[in-house]
């Protein structure tokens, strides 16, 4: 079996893994002489980018993760592919007039923050990994086992191939095989969601807004795909109870369109067409510990979220910033960065926050799928009355963009 000694494995080499190796290799520790050795497995070989067709698989990233893609060489490539930025939001109740609108222009910013599409995303750091000296790239790779000792750890691959770091990190998606084959504890639930997700073209331009309307059987959300302003195109995260949603992918595709029409309530006029549907059962999922000696969960292999205000993918971009923080710290302190006090650092740093995104968009989803004739009543008037706040609304417009 042939042997391979790296500092780092990555397994996992979608947005969060593939990011996560381009920014440990663009950082040389001070004292070092080169970056850390890099190994980024994934099983399945990436589809190319389609500059034809939208992916419907979208992400809505803040600027405190277009800050960090940039830091990682990698921002400029996806521009180069296609990003949609958008410079206004418009959320609002089905039942009821509450309404609260943000603009780039209230904050003196270009954006609120911009649309990427998975595809276009991972092409990009994938590209950039291939120039990188400091990371090893295998794909397709299956891990077969994996050993752990006092100082090490090491992954066996089908190929016959070893690998052997300080530190393994996880980034293999909701489903991580690691955090099952490691036992790490998880706290997780059922939504009785699922979100429907496409492309579809719109009777009106999208103007750079997105549409996010909350109904009792789940939000839905119209996110503006192209950089024009004349722009027909919307990305969907159409989240339904699961019968609802059962009952919508059966459609055929003009039924759907004239369902999805008046869910909108025509905010972008009629939707004249939708590509392929996608349906993704939804559930929140938390690991109770994001470490074990040598090991490391990061991105939705430690926390998965109702997608209603498009957070997940930060949150993992986030953990990312903080564990490369901590090991290049261990690295210049001569220390051992697969210790379990070094990681319990990042744990630390990162599961408050993302223990407050969760319940904030747990207490969303349930505000919103409350009927009570009062609790809609307080609902409309609290954002009515939040969207004529102007300072307090652009706090929470900044907190959301990480500014």
């Amino acid at each position: 079996m042939v042997n391979n000694q790296y500092d780092v494995i990555i397994v996992g080499a979608g947005m969060v893994g593939a990011a996560c190796a381009c920014l440990l290799a663009k950082t040389t520790p001070v004292g070092a002489k080169q970056p850390l050795k890099i190994a980024l497995v994934e099983a399945r070989k990436a589809a190319p980018f389609n500059y034809q067709h939208f992916d419907p698989r979208v992400a809505a990233l803040t600027e405190k993760s277009r800050q960090l893609l940039d830091n990682a060489g990698v921002w400029n490539q996806v521009v180069a592919k296609r990003v949609s930025p958008y410079q206004s939001m418009n959320v609002w109740d089905a039942e009821g007039t509450g309404r609260i609108q943000f603009h780039c222009h209230d904050l003196h910013q270009p954006n609120l923050g911009h649309i990427v599409e998975n595809s276009a995303l991972v092409d990009a750091l994938l590209c950039e990994i291939e120039s990188l000296d400091a990371v090893d790239f295998y794909c397709p790779a299956i891990i077969s086992s994996y050993q752990s000792c006092d100082d090490s750890i090491s992954i066996d691959l089908d190929s016959g191939v070893q690998l052997n770091a300080s530190l393994l990190v996880a980034a293999d998606g909701a489903n991580s095989a690691i955090r099952e084959h490691f036992n790490f504890a998880v706290r997780e639930w059922d939504y009785g969601h699922q979100a429907i997700i496409s492309t579809v073209t719109t009777e009106q331009p999208n103007k750079k807004t997105a549409w996010q309307r909350f109904m009792p059987t789940g939000p839905l959300a119209l996110l503006p795909l192209d950089s024009t302003g004349d722009a027909l195109y919307c990305s969907i995260v159409w989240s339904q109870e699961t019968q609802e949603a059962e009952r919508l992918m059966a459609l055929d595709d003009d039924q759907f369109c004239a369902e999805l029409s008046r869910a909108s309530e025509l905010c972008l006029g009629q939707i004249s067409s939708v590509e392929r549907r996608f349906c993704i059962p939804l559930r929140q999922r938390h690991a109770l510990d994001y470490v074990l000696p040598r090991l490391a969960l990061v991105g939705d292999a430690a926390h998965t979220i109702h997608p209603l205000a498009g957070q997940g993918v930060n949150l993992g971009f986030a953990d990312i910033q903080v564990l490369v923080e901590e090991i290049i710290r261990a690295s210049e302190r001569g220390l051992d960065i697969g210790d379990l006090s070094i990681l319990r650092r990042y744990q630390r740093r990162r599961k408050p926050d993302n223990l407050a995104t969760m319940a904030a968009m747990e207490g969303f989803k349930r505000l919103f799928a409350a009927d009570q004739l009062s609790v809609r009543l307080l609902r409309n008037m609290g954002m009515s009355a939040l969207n004529d706040v102007t300072a307090i609304k652009n706090q929470l417009i900044k907190l959301a963009m990480g500014l």
